[in-house]
């Protein structure tokens, strides 16, 4: 069976969330658990309880939305994504996915369709983790992969924790956060952030997997001194340590997997004056490859370089993991369910492996997890030039839906076979 959803209704829906956290010039700053954050969250829930869905928050703030299933014992089907954005960020990463599942459920309403399977759609908290390490925070602790105490005592640049956040919000329920049924599956719908859909004019990505994704923090500790009176050959110079070890950042995928990349995102300088030896640098590392051990491989490179730095400049150094998550191969089942929408729709599709961290990496644990990709315009993304065109929009959303309901299946077709 085959189902077309709403597509001025999506539009007018991501239009008018655009338009929470919007700044100037277009984009978002909807960091979570800011002011913007709650914001949209109250327009989600009155949109979600006024199609009929049963709301329910977590102890994370994950927004669930329930409807019922001809069959009680069946696994219930998921899906969604995330409302927060980043700093400066595009309207479609992550919004994109909550409202085209909104949008599913809107369609099974309006063609009174009961589906064997139970259906939720979720809103996951913190998926970016630019306010709050680690990324996919709330969604790790729903799957039992982080330690919902170490959640709540992350705190932001201003040593704001992410539990206080949650209550000064208002969104911290009292459902434990993890899974309260039996899950069949979970799909999610999300932009590429990547050039390959468009440059190669596909109409929809069917993604097979994620990435394995590591994320570091050097530090180095030299000694602050005056530079016009202290000799070269007696320096302590932490930002040239870095600075060599950034560099090398750069150079290390070229030396490994061809899917591996590397970035140094954030630097910090202290003191930070323009007259004196830098003591102390502290910068990121973000390492990926879809094969784990490859990811791993390009960790060491990295300490390797690191301790090498340390003893040109003669500085202290440290390396903290951040974040590591696993490389995610999507269940057969729900990559066959993407697949088959697509044909069925007559798009354009492409099979591919997602090169950013997504809630579905921890969903996989728990249930058969599969992904839809929209066309990214010149693949930019995490910026307010993120462009991805309605039409691209409502294919990727369409075919969610009917994988969607491919894997929750149409009650009134199952009594009509059988009948």
């Amino acid at each position: 069976m085959r189902i077309d959803i709403d597509r001025d209704r999506l539009v007018e829906m991501m239009e008018d969330q655009a338009e929470i956290g919007a700044i100037d010039g277009g984009g978002l700053d909807r960091l979570t658990l800011t002011d913007a954050d709650r914001e949209v969250r109250e327009w989600f829930r009155d949109h979600m309880e006024a199609v009929g869905l049963d709301v329910r928050v977590d102890e994370m703030g994950n927004m669930f939305g329930r409807r019922p299933g001809t069959e009680p014992d069946a696994g219930t089907v998921l899906l969604g994504s995330h409302l927060d954005s980043q700093p400066h960020g595009g309207i479609y990463d992550g919004p994109l996915g909550v409202i085209s599942a909104l949008e599913f459920v809107r369609t099974l309403e309006d063609e009174d369709i009961q589906t064997a399977h139970p259906v939720e759609i979720v809103n996951w908290t913190n998926e970016e983790g630019s306010r709050f390490q680690p990324a996919m925070m709330s969604s790790g602790v729903w799957a039992g992969e982080i330690p919902r105490e170490e959640a709540y005592r992350t705190t932001d640049d201003e040593g704001k924790q992410f539990v206080d956040e949650l209550e000064r919000i208002g969104y911290r329920g009292d459902v434990p956060a993890e899974p309260q049924y039996d899950y069949d599956s979970y799909l999610e719908l999300h932009i590429e952030q990547g050039p390959s859909l468009d440059e190669e004019n596909r109409d929809v990505g069917i993604v097979t997997g994620i990435v394995g994704l590591r994320w570091g923090e050097v530090t180095f500790r030299g000694q602050a001194n005056h530079s016009g009176t202290t000799p070269m050959h007696y320096r302590s110079d932490a930002l040239v340590a870095a600075s060599d070890v950034i560099t090398q950042v750069r150079r290390i995928p070229g030396t490994l997997g061809e899917r591996t990349v590397a970035t140094t995102g954030v630097v910090d300088v202290a003191p930070s004056s323009i007259n004196i030896v830098p003591a102390e640098v502290r910068f990121t590392v973000d390492l990926r490859d879809p094969v784990d051990d490859v990811a791993d491989e390009a960790v060491e490179r990295v300490k390797d370089e690191v301790q090498a730095a340390a003893a040109r400049e003669d500085v202290e150094w440290e390396y903290e993991t951040r974040m590591e998550a696993k490389s995610v191969a999507f269940a057969d089942r729900c990559v066959d369910a993407v697949r088959s929408a697509v044909t069925t729709l007559g798009y354009g599709g492409k099979e591919l492996v997602s090169g950013a961290g997504h809630d579905a990496t921890y969903t996989a644990r728990v249930c058969d997890t599969g992904m839809v990709f929209a066309v990214s315009e010149a693949g930019k993304s995490h910026t307010p030039e993120e462009y991805t065109s309605w039409d691209d929009c409502y294919k990727a959303a369409n075919t969610l839906a009917n994988a969607a309901l491919d894997l929750a299946g149409d009650a009134d077709a199952g009594a009509e076979r059988n009948g």
